[in-house]
């Protein structure tokens, strides 16, 4: 008998959610096949076959809290399916009526087990997934005259993100300062070396490189704003790990670009699309998304004119980047129209000073004003 269990977990992660079963009792079940997906606080984790065989038992119901090492469910080796078969019939015997009173079973343990209908009754273990398959966790609604609700359990992903934002909010100190950038260079830049750059790196240049890059010298010349607050005592980070807050359809997770500070344009590019990728395959690793110094969260993608981005605690700032727009602004005494876009940074007061927040932003919007600066380091 093969157990399969949930994998190790991180040593911030203690349980996980039992999300979607991939095979049920009776399935034929190749090495490396995805047998179950668990969710944790961060990310959805495949399970796969080490080896094949025959899936029989499911002990861990979707929707279920399991810890690490915990048996999800066996499976038996190819080997040994004729000699545990006689078992499982015989066990059946006991609960003949709930046989009868379901008609659907029969037919469909038939056609996964490929045994006799005469000398065949439903094996024991999956009688109850049959029963408890209502118990996942399903939508209910409840009606009200002419209108519905409907009220859906919180994924797990879901209730991690709801309370680290409402712990950021509740246990710092919390202001965001605003300031606006002119996009006119990035822009130009973009046009004027996109080809050449896609054509040797093989990765278009977005506007997030720009951004990391500035982001990590105003980092160098503002070390606090990198730094935390551990009990009574500020730790200071020599190195910028800088968290990119990515979007995907089970929630925002916020992957970190290992010593950006090292990064060239194309690597902090080419990571970035390749952890928006991932995200959406829900294929990120738990590594990936633990640590980070400072974050940088793009809400512009989605239209956003203007917000005040949340702490991504332990880090004590954020930076919001937000949609370019063309606005009416004065550029040496005369009104010219510009391709503007407003910043945000969200900072802990308790350990940044409001003038060092906003000396940490303009820093930025200065780089990005003349990108020339992000070369010479200026």
């Amino acid at each position: 008998m093969i157990e399969i269990k949930v994998p190790v977990l991180p040593e911030s992660i203690s349980e996980a959610t039992v999300a979607v079963w991939h095979k049920q009792p009776g399935d034929l079940v190749q090495v490396d096949d995805v047998i179950v997906e668990i969710e944790t606080d961060k990310v959805v984790l495949e399970v796969p076959a080490e080896e094949a065989g025959v899936f029989t038992k499911i002990i861990a119901q979707e929707g279920e809290t399991v810890g690490a090492r915990q048996v999800l469910g066996q499976m038996t080796e190819g080997s040994e399916i004729q000699d545990n078969e006689p078992q499982k019939t015989k066990t059946v015997t006991a609960v003949p009526a709930k046989v009868e009173s379901d008609p659907e079973p029969e037919p469909q343990i038939e056609s996964e087990t490929n045994t006799p209908v005469d000398d065949k009754q439903p094996p024991e273990p999956q009688k109850p997934i049959i029963a408890k398959v209502p118990s996942t966790p399903q939508p209910t609604i409840a009606p009200k005259g002419n209108r519905m609700e409907e009220r859906v359990p919180m994924s797990r992903l879901r209730k991690t993100i709801a309370t680290k934002l409402h712990s950021a909010t509740q246990n710092t100190a919390m202001l965001t300062t605003f300031n606006e950038v002119d996009m006119s260079a990035i822009l130009s830049m973009r046009k004027s070396y996109k080809e050449a750059f896609a054509k040797k790196y093989g990765v278009k240049l977005g506007f997030m490189s720009f951004f990391v890059k500035a982001a990590v010298e105003a980092l160098k010349k503002y070390p606090t704003v990198n730094a935390y607050i551990d009990g009574h005592d500020i730790v200071y980070h020599g190195y910028c790990d800088v968290s990119v807050a990515v979007s995907s359809d089970r929630g925002l997770v916020v992957p970190v670009l290992r010593d950006a500070h090292k990064m060239s344009m194309h690597e902090i590019e080419k990571n970035i699309i390749d952890y928006a990728a991932r995200a959406q395959a829900g294929s990120l690793a738990l590594e990936e998304m633990m640590g980070g110094t400072f974050t940088i969260s793009n809400g512009g993608v989605f239209g956003s004119l203007l917000s005040t981005p949340i702490l991504n605690s332990p880090q004590s700032a954020i930076l919001g980047m937000h949609k370019t727009q063309e606005r009416a602004v004065v550029v040496d005494g005369e009104i010219v129209v510009r391709p503007m876009m407003y910043l945000a940074l969200s900072y802990d007061h308790r350990i940044i000073d409001g003038r060092e927040a906003v000396q940490f932003l303009i820093s930025i919007k200065d780089a990005l004003e003349d990108p020339s600066r992000l070369l010479l380091k200026v």
